[in-house]
C-alpha cells in the first residue's frame, strides 16, 4: 500500500510540473487557503482543476474523496512524510511581491 500511495503521489507530482495558468492558479487558491484568504467560490474552482488532473491521470479513486479543508492538507502530508516535494519549481518563482521569490 504505501508503494501504490508513493506512485500516486510521484503521479501527481509530475502532473504539477506543467506551467499552466489552471494549475497555477489552483495552488495559488490553496495557499490562500491556508492563509484564510481564499472564497469557498475559488476553493470550488481550485477542487475541480484538481480533480482534472486525478481523471486526467486515471486517479479516478481520488474523485470521490471530499475535497474539505482535511483532504488538500492530507495529500500534501502525505507527500512530505515520504520526501516528494508536490510544489514545482516554476511556482517556488513566484512571490506577491514582485512575482518571483527570492
Amino acid at each position: 500500500m504505501k508503494k501504490q500511495i508513493e506512485k500516486i503521489l510521484l503521479k501527481l507530482k509530475e502532473a504539477f510540473k506543467e506551467e499552466s495558468e489552471d494549475n497555477f492558479e489552483m495552488l495559488s487558491t490553496y495557499f490562500l487557503w491556508i492563509e484564510g484568504k481564499a472564497t469557498d467560490e475559488d476553493l470550488d474552482r481550485a477542487n475541480e482543476q484538481l480533480k482534472e488532473i486525478f481523471k486526467n491521470l486515471g486517479l479516478g479513486i481520488f474523485l470521490i474523496l471530499p475535497f474539505s479543508p482535511v483532504t488538500i492538507p492530507f495529500i500534501f502530508k502525505l507527500a512530505k512524510d515520504r520526501n516528494i516535494n508536490l510544489i514545482p519549481k516554476w511556482y517556488k518563482t513566484f512571490s506577491k511581491e514582485d512575482d518571483r521569490v527570492e
